[in-house]
């Protein structure tokens, strides 16, 4: 793929550079990790749920944290004591450490996280302040005053 330099739009923009960090990001989607697999759902209108497959890995192993809009999903098994380790003659469950991060758009909150049956299931929902809700505006007739939707006049 050809590198394309977008420091001449930025520099006469402020806030872009998110736009920048995502382009940089995904010049290396060919590199971007495959463990562990993920899909993600949505659930409801507003409700989404993220599933990934951790066999073998327990609640103690896994951490999940958001900070700046990345939700970041960690793993890690701890050491095993001394003699503790199997001796394996196929070892095809991964146990390797991953880390897994996802762009989180503006008003995703995660609520929760559960592990069940190998998945470790991560649930975000949209939460839209009220101010960004779209509003009717009722247009007067000639008035200096507009009439609210459901007053009456005087």
């Amino acid at each position: 793929m050809q590198a394309f330099d977008l420091s001449p739009l930025f520099r006469t923009s402020i806030g872009f550079d998110r736009l920048n960090r995502l382009v940089d990001e995904m010049r290396n989607w060919d590199s971007a990790p495959s463990f562990p697999p993920y899909d993600i759902a949505r659930t409801g209108d507003d409700a989404y749920r993220i599933s990934m497959a951790v066999a073998g890995f327990r609640e103690q192993d896994l951490d999940v944290t958001v900070k700046n809009n990345v939700l970041a999903v960690s793993g890690r098994i701890a050491n095993g004591k001394a003699g503790d380790e199997a001796r394996y003659l196929h070892r095809g469950i991964a146990a390797r450490a991953f880390e897994r991060r996802f762009q989180l758009a503006d008003h995703i909150e995660v609520t929760g996280a559960r592990l069940e049956h190998g998945l470790l299931h991560v649930d975000l929902v949209r939460v839209v302040p009220e101010e960004m809700k779209p509003r009717k505006i009722v247009i007067g007739g000639g008035g200096p005053a507009a009439v609210i939707e459901g007053s009456k006049a005087a």
